[in-house]
């Protein structure tokens, strides 16, 4: 069942743009690791002085449905997203599954920022062990998570109209 949670930066940004909105979707089906790479994009839209709101799903495959499922919603209430932040984890193991929610998450995630020309920050991990997924999350390779985040800010800034 997919979790609503709604997030706001108590802290000014320091640019003079339009406060931005995105929207965070996260896969739970590993709850440790998906907690680390939130941690990384929540801080990180913070700083920013972003707004967001976080969406929780099972797994990866269901990110991308989630996602135009929200964008959506969000168009019909006159509060388009300026973003999105996909987070999640997928471990190799030992049937083809790996292969079909790596590629298929990642295909619908590009259809989606593509077709909607929505600035789109991919950290849904695609690893062969935990350890690297750990690692990946905050640990001895950065935080996938913050990564996305700052993607996501940096694509949403192509959007802004320049300043004067």
């Amino acid at each position: 069942m997919a979790k609503t949670a709604r997030g706001k930066s108590g802290k000014n940004s320091k640019s003079t743009t339009k406060k931005l909105r995105l929207l965070i979707v996260e896969a739970r089906f590993y709850a440790h690791i998906a907690d680390r790479l939130l941690a990384g994009a929540v801080e990180v839209l913070e700083q920013a002085g972003a707004e967001f709101d976080r969406v929780s799903v099972p797994g990866a495959l269901e990110v991308p449905a989630a996602i135009a499922i929200a964008l959506e919603a969000a168009k019909a209430k006159r509060a388009p997203y300026d973003g999105v932040v996909a987070l999640g984890c997928v471990i190799e193991g030992e049937t083809y599954h790996f292969e079909v929610v790596s590629n298929e998450s990642a295909r619908g995630l590009m259809s989606i920022a593509i077709a909607e020309r929505l600035p789109l920050g991919n950290g849904i991990l695609t690893v062969d062990t935990e350890a690297q997924a750990l690692a990946r999350a905050g640990g001895a390779q950065g935080n996938k998570g913050a990564e996305a985040a700052r993607a996501a800010l940096s694509l949403a800034a192509l959007k802004q109209p320049p300043q004067r």
